[in-house]
C-alpha cells in the first residue's frame, strides 16, 4: 500500500503520516527499490490509534506512550482502553 492508500483509509494527509513515521510515533514502513514507501496493515492500526488519539486531545508525548502500550504484548486491551478514557475525561 503507498502513503496516499493509507491516508484514504486512516483520515490522515500525506504530511500527517510523514510527521508521525518523522517523530517516531509510527513503525517505519519498507521501502520499494524506487525509494517508496510500502505500508502495511499493522501501520493503518498504528495511524488510526494516533489520529483517534489526537481527536481527544492526546500531546505527541502522550501519543508515544498510547503506541507503547499498543505494542507492548503484555498489555491487556483494556489498559489501552482506560488510557483512552481517562484522557477523555481530562
Amino acid at each position: 500500500m503507498n502513503i496516499s492508500d493509507v491516508a484514504k483509509k486512516t483520515g490522515l494527509t500525506s504530511k500527517a503520516i510523514r510527521f508521525y513515521e518523522e517523530k517516531g510515533l509510527v513503525t517505519a514502513p519498507m521501502r520499494s527499490d524506487n525509494g517508496y514507501r510500502t505500508y502495511a496493515q499493522k501501520h493503518i492500526e498504528e495511524l488510526t490509534l494516533l489520529r483517534q488519539a489526537r481527536q481527544v486531545g492526546f500531546t505527541l508525548d502522550e501519543c508515544q506512550e498510547l503506541v507503547a502500550l499498543f505494542h507492548n504484548p503484555d498489555r491487556h486491551s483494556a489498559d489501552v482502553k482506560a488510557r483512552t478514557l481517562e484522557k477523555a475525561a481530562e
